[in-house]
C-alpha cells in the first residue's frame, strides 16, 4: 500500500511540475518538486489545455456569440495559457531557418530579438487556427482537445528521434526522459482512445467511426512529418525547434479536420 501511495504521489507531483512547466495556469508550487520528467507528461498537458479551450467554446456559443469571435478569443486564450511558449519558439525557429548560413542559424535562434520571419510565422499560424477553427462546426472541443494533444506528442516524437543540438541548452534535459518508443507509445495509445471518444459515447455509425479514423491518421501522419521537416532542415532539434513542432502540428491538424 505504501509503495503504491508513493507511486500515485510522483505522479501527482510530476503533473503539477509539467503544468508550471508548459503553461501559466496557477497552482501551488509545492516544495521537492523535479521537472526532469515533465515531456513525459506532455500530451496529458494538452488534453488538459484543449478541454478548457472546449469549455469556453461550449460557454461562448451557448451565450449567443458569433462563430468567428469565439474561435479568435478561443486562440487567444489558448496563447495565454501557454505563456506563448510554444509560439516563441515557432518565431524563433522560423528566423533562424530564414538564415542561408546554416552555422549561424543557432546563433540566431538564440537571439531573444523577433525578427521578421519570426513575426511572419506567428501571424499565419494564429490566422490559420482562427479561420481554419471557424469553419468547423460540430465536435469542436473534441478537435481542440485532440490538436493541443497532438501537436504535444510531436514534440515527443521528435525528443526521442531526433539529436539535440544543443547540449547546453533549455531543452536538453528532455532527451534524459524520452529515450525510446516505449516513452512515446503510451500517449499515443491515449490519443487512439480520445479519438475514440464520439465512438463510445454517441452513436455507433459511420461518420464517427470515419472521424476516429481520420484524427487518428492525420494527428500520426502530421506530428511524424513536422518533426521530420525540422530535422531535415538543421540536422537535429533545439527547445525552440520542439516547440515550432507543437504550433505547426496543432495548425496543421485543424486544418486537415476541416475536410470532416
Amino acid at each position: 500500500m505504501n509503495a503504491q501511495y508513493l507511486w500515485w504521489k510522483n505522479q501527482f507531483l510530476n503533473m503539477v511540475a509539467s503544468i508550471i512547466f508548459y503553461t501559466s495556469i496557477p497552482v501551488p508550487y509545492l516544495e521537492r518538486l523535479e521537472f526532469a520528467n515533465v515531456s513525459r507528461y506532455a500530451t496529458l498537458i494538452g488534453i488538459i489545455i484543449g478541454g478548457i479551450l472546449g469549455l469556453f467554446d461550449i460557454v461562448a456559443n451557448f451565450l449567443g456569440m458569433s462563430v468567428l469571435t469565439r474561435s479568435a478569443l478561443t486562440i487567444a486564450i489558448w496563447i495565454a495559457i501557454t505563456g506563448g511558449l510554444h509560439l516563441d519558439g515557432a518565431m524563433d525557429t522560423a528566423d533562424g531557418l530564414a538564415v542561408m548560413d546554416k552555422e549561424r542559424r543557432l546563433e540566431v535562434m538564440s537571439d531573444s530579438a523577433t525578427g521578421a520571419f519570426g513575426a511572419m510565422a506567428a501571424i499565419v499560424i494564429v490566422l490559420l487556427k482562427t479561420l481554419a477553427l471557424t469553419e468547423i462546426q460540430q465536435n469542436r472541443w473534441l478537435i481542440l482537445m485532440a490538436a493541443c494533444a497532438w501537436g504535444r506528442w510531436g514534440q515527443m516524437l521528435a525528443i526521442q528521434r531526433y539529436d539535440y543540438l544543443k547540449p547546453t541548452g533549455k531543452g536538453a534535459f528532455h532527451k534524459q526522459a524520452i529515450r525510446s518508443y516505449a516513452d512515446v507509445l503510451p500517449s499515443a495509445l491515449l490519443l487512439i482512445s480520445l479519438s475514440c471518444v464520439k465512438l463510445v459515447f454517441s452513436q455507433f455509425n459511420q461518420n464517427n467511426l470515419l472521424i476516429a479514423i481520420s484524427m487518428t491518421i492525420v494527428g500520426i501522419t502530421i506530428a511524424f512529418l513536422t518533426g521530420t521537416w525540422f530535422n531535415h532542415k538543421l540536422g537535429g532539434h533545439t527547445g525552440d525547434t520542439y516547440g515550432a513542432v507543437v504550433e505547426w502540428t496543432e495548425a496543421l491538424f485543424i486544418c486537415a479536420m476541416t475536410m470532416l
